[in-house]
């Protein structure tokens, strides 16, 4: 077998292979003669057709299936011989096949980036820290007693935190915005308004109350039929109901599963809330350190890989525009989501070299911690445990993620880490409440 390569940029390679016809003879008269002795021809007795009729039924077939093997089998013992590593599958093309001319083909493809790590001493990282103060316990309660809230009718002007039953109609000039007039429609004063300026408009009105107004919408609105425009509602009171939240009693606490004990419920609500607590800073810090990490770490990436992990990001997406969603816009969304898929191609590249340089493995006790962990957060822990334990794939991610924390504590170990506090409130607000975070 011969083999040449050629660079044809900084991860991309062109090889060019060619596999003597005597090879390639060789395989197929083996294959013809084991095929001889099981294949059954009209006339004959099973192993007994001449070798003649074997080779002129099946000749071409089986020289079309040994030269597909080869072409395998010749690419990996090629890239071996010159010590590449390709980055994802080759692009075969062959330039010769025929019976007579041997084997001759060319193979494109990118191979992995060489580089070494920046020193993990080099690097500096923050290490998030947080407590839960009894100002965000009672915080938590009165979130838990507002999903308890009810509402009860009032007769009084409409405050704001009521819920307002109305009959209305908006109209765009003569156009009627919400086709006739709607009927008990609910609007809680302080919510998510219709148009901006309309619960205002309800604030001390009355059952009973008919109110007409005019209302210019801004430019940016939403809608785009609306925005800018001067939309006219005609909107009568049928009811207001104010919000009662349950006192923190023994009945309260019962709806929660505690047996009407009020501090074994706030002990019980702590503990949720440091747990979900850690979990957000282990995020927030690992997340912190993998920034470091690419930072610290240039290098090309290959395109099959970004185009690979591109495609597996945007596989939600495909999927609804194959079902004919029109509001899948494929070309907008790779854009948006190329910078991801690079990252993590970049940051698996870096792993991966850390793991091998640090010889790590995985750590089964902390990935069973890490599963018994995670299945607190369900009504049947156990059953969550085994659904790990009895599927290898299951049990495959959760590794994954427990051996790129291994990572992470590595580095943490060498770079210099500086804490920063930060407050429970922030620490879980969602993505984009606050201070963009970036993800890993």
């Amino acid at each position: 077998m011969q083999v040449s390569v050629e660079t044809v940029s900084e991860l991309s390679r062109k090889m060019t292979v060619n596999v003597p016809e005597e090879k390639i003879r060789e395989k197929v008269e083996s294959r013809l003669k084991s095929l001889a002795r099981e294949v059954r021809l009209d006339g004959f007795r099973p192993g007994k057709a001449p070798a003649g009729l074997v080779r002129k039924r099946f000749g071409a077939q089986v020289r079309e299936e040994v030269l597909s093997e080869m072409i395998q089998s010749s690419f990996h013992q090629a890239v071996n011989d010159e010590n590449l590593r390709p980055a994802g599958m080759p692009r075969i093309t062959a330039t010769a096949i025929g019976e007579g001319e041997g084997l001759s083909y060319i193979a494109d493809f990118e191979v992995l980036p060489d580089f070494e790590p920046s020193p993990l001493e080099n690097l500096q990282c923050p290490r998030f820290v947080c407590e839960v103060t009894e100002g965000d316990l009672e915080a938590m309660v009165q979130r838990l007693r507002e999903q308890r809230r009810t509402r009860r009718a009032v007769e009084r002007p409409a405050a704001l935190n009521d819920e307002v039953v109305i009959h209305f109609e908006g109209k765009l000039g003569e156009e009627s915005l919400t086709d006739g007039r709607l009927e008990n429609f609910r609007v809680v004063l302080g919510g998510r308004p219709l148009v901006p300026g309309f619960e205002e408009k309800l604030i001390g009105a009355e059952v009973g109350s008919r109110l007409a107004f005019e209302l210019d919408v801004p430019a940016d609105y939403g809608n785009e039929k609306l925005a800018g425009k001067t939309v006219a509602f005609d909107v009568e009171v049928v009811g207001i109901n104010e919000s009662v939240l349950p006192e923190v009693d023994a009945d309260f606490v019962k709806t929660f599963g505690v047996d009407g004990d009020v501090e074994a419920f706030r002990a019980d609500v702590r503990a949720n809330m440091e747990r979900e607590m850690r979990r957000a800073l282990k995020a927030r810090t690992k997340s912190a350190v993998l920034d470091a990490l690419l930072a610290a770490n240039s290098f090309t990436l290959p395109e099959v890989l970004v185009a690979d992990e591109l495609n597996e990001l945007l596989q939600p997406y495909h999927k609804a525009a194959e079902q004919g969603n029109p509001g899948v816009e494929l070309e907008a969304l790779k854009e948006r989501y190329t910078p991801l898929a690079k990252r993590r191609v970049a940051l698996g590249l870096i792993l991966s070299k850390l793991i091998d340089e640090n010889k790590l493995s995985v750590d089964r006790k902390r990935v069973r911690s890490t599963i018994e962990e995670q299945a607190q957060s369900y009504e049947n822990p156990e059953q969550v445990v085994n659904w790990y334990y009895s599927d290898k794939n299951n049990l495959r991610e959760i590794e994954n993620l427990v051996l790129e924390d291994q990572v992470v504590d590595l580095i943490l170990s060498k770079a210099a880490v500086t804490e920063q506090r930060v407050d429970f409130a922030t620490l879980m607000a969602p993505a984009g409440a606050t201070e963009q975070q970036p993800q890993s």
